[in-house]
């Protein structure tokens, strides 16, 4: 990536990632990434913030060369992660003088992670500040936002939010600033269902200190950079509240027929009633989708038939990723069909007793639907409606 100046004496020099597809083996990432480092500049001191991941230092050591850095005075690490930290090794041998700065459990991480000497890394505190001569970094100690050591970066005279993980997105482009957030803003949304959504709490934590000072800038360590702040922080607030949205979320798989045939049926009967629906082939979508509507979604129902004695390993699956995500869905349910029995709706309903729903009574039948099972499925849809309006209603009398 080429460098770029985002102020005066401050430069983005991290790489941009066009070809990844899997992020920590884990998460997709279907238009790429960026591992954004910085460089801040004072009449006194130099600091680099964060790192790129390993496969990109050489790219990282080239972009710093080229803004004629032959000395480093403090390496900030906000998140001892791979993508973030993983170039340190090689920077602390190219650059002997340089200091580490990072807070406590970050420093324990790196470590471990990266057999970092502890005497190289200077521990900071929440509100602690370097002063590198016209440049002001404080440094924000933000837990579990998605690390228990992340930490953000504040450059004072700037107003310049180096956020760490916080207000990123996968998402590889040549842009430096967002300039059209309706091309940014799935991505975000899609990178906070999957990375801060289980830590809505931390992550309020986290924009409250935000809000506590002026920033202009908002430059995360994933994707493009905000000169309009406003236009993240807006969606967070969405994305972090307990509003839900009279939507059914139905991610299902189907073996033989029977399960998918429960799925269209009560998809119409929803539609019928009034309540937006998304369906998800789980052997065919992409988690990440399925994630980003976890966001919005009232009630998830999960629907699979049975294999051996419990629910078919997709399902089950995406019922254990639905639990870790902790999405703010307020009901769940069951339904799939079975041929001789089995635990899959208790095997269900216990993977996703993390979640703080209420279980709606599921549908659960042996073999193809009859006329009676799609009578319970309507009696499901019912049901539903009647969550949902009672739902809305109490949002609404909050909101008055």
């Amino acid at each position: 990536m080429a460098v770029r100046t985002i102020s005066p004496d401050v430069y983005s020099i991290g790489a941009i990632d066009w070809n990844l597809r899997l992020f920590d083996a884990l998460i997709g990432t279907p238009e790429g990434t960026s591992y954004n480092a910085f460089v801040v500049k004072g009449t006194e001191k130099t600091a680099l913030i964060d790192t790129v991941d390993p496969a990109f230092e050489e790219s990282l050591l080239k972009n710093l060369m080229r803004i004629g850095i032959s000395s480093l005075d403090y390496i900030v690490i906000n998140h001892a992660e791979q993508d973030h930290a993983g170039s340190l090794p090689l920077l602390l041998d190219m650059f002997p003088g340089a200091k580490v700065v990072a807070d406590e459990k970050c420093r324990d991480l790196l470590g471990r992670l990266l057999d970092v000497p502890e005497d190289r890394v200077t521990v900071v505190k929440d509100g602690d500040t370097i002063d590198l001569g016209g440049k002001t970094l404080e440094f924000i100690i933000a837990p579990w936002v998605h690390w228990p050591e992340t930490m953000m970066t504040y450059l004072k005279e700037d107003g310049i939010l180096f956020s760490c993980d916080l207000f990123g997105s996968h998402l590889a482009t040549s842009e430096l600033f967002v300039r059209d957030f309706t091309k940014v803003e799935r991505m975000a949304k899609r990178y906070f269902a999957e990375i801060m959504m289980p830590f809505r709490s931390s992550v309020l934590a986290a924009m409250q200190k935000v809000a506590e000072r002026e920033v202009r800038i908002i430059a995360p360590s994933h994707g493009p950079f905000y000169d309009d702040p406003s236009l993240i922080l807006d969606v967070y607030a969405e994305w972090t509240s307990d509003t839900v949205k009279n939507l059914v979320l139905l991610p299902y798989v189907s073996m033989h027929g029977s399960t998918a045939k429960m799925v269209s049926f009560l998809t119409d009967a929803l539609i019928e009633r009034g309540i937006e629906v998304q369906p998800y082939d789980l052997s065919k979508s992409d988690l990440g989708d399925i994630a980003m509507t976890t966001l919005d979604a009232a009630t998830i129902v999960i629907a699979t038939p049975t294999v051996l004695f419990g629910p078919h390993p997709v399902a089950l699956n995406a019922a254990y990723i639905l639990s870790a995500l902790k999405p703010k869905t307020k009901f769940i349910s069951v339904i799939g069909s079975f041929g001789w029995g089995g635990k899959t709706v208790q095997t269900l309903v216990d993977t996703l007793s993390h979640l703080s729903a209420e279980v709606i009574d599921p549908v659960y039948i042996r073999g193809y639907p009859t006329g009676e099972d799609l009578v319970a499925l309507n009696a499901l849809a019912d049901t539903i409606v009647k969550k949902h309006e009672g739902l809305l209603t109490r949002s609404e009398e909050g909101s008055g």
